[in-house]
């Protein structure tokens, strides 16, 4: 029987300008994230919304939790088959699309990792492990879209 868990935080907006939302441009679209006992995470709405481009918005949160969990699973995967990654780093694509009422959504990603493997004679035992990680990614569970990757891989 599964077992349920529970996550939380704070958001709180941080953009009134002392007028609220009187006026569609008088506010900004900034915020923190407080999660109990972590550091507090400034953000701010994706700039084709009129946010601010130096911090992270939702969808960057999004495609980096995606990535994140990914990587996570990954990595105990390979420790469980004995294959050692020295290091691993991911570009995540997530593509999105805007209709003209202004509703957004994620239509796919594609997680790009790069994997540093101790022995290349591993890659096709490596590269496997990800078609077994969408068993488990909580993330990647969870969300309504295409998850793809497109690995590569070098030796130490």
């Amino acid at each position: 029987m599964a077992k349920e868990h529970d996550y939380t935080c704070t958001i709180e907006w941080t953009g009134n300008r002392g007028e609220g939302t009187k006026t569609y441009k008088g506010y900004d679209r900034t915020w923190d994230i407080a999660t109990p006992g972590k550091p507090v995470i400034h953000c701010s709405n994706d700039p084709l919304l009129g946010g601010d481009p130096g911090l992270p918005n939702p969808e960057d949160l999004l495609i980096s939790a995606l990535s994140a969990c990914h990587m996570l699973w990954y990595l105990h995967l390979a420790s469980r088959e004995k294959i050692v990654v020295q290091a691993y780093s991911d570009t995540p694509l997530g593509t999105g699309e805007t209709e003209p009422s202004g509703a957004g959504r994620f239509l796919r990603a594609v997680l790009r990792p790069h994997i540093v493997l101790a022995d290349i004679a591993d890659r096709d035992r490596a590269d496997a492990i990800h078609h077994e990680i969408h068993q488990y990614c909580f993330i990647a569970r969870s969300v309504n879209f295409p998850v793809t990757y497109e690995a590569s891989y070098s030796a130490a």
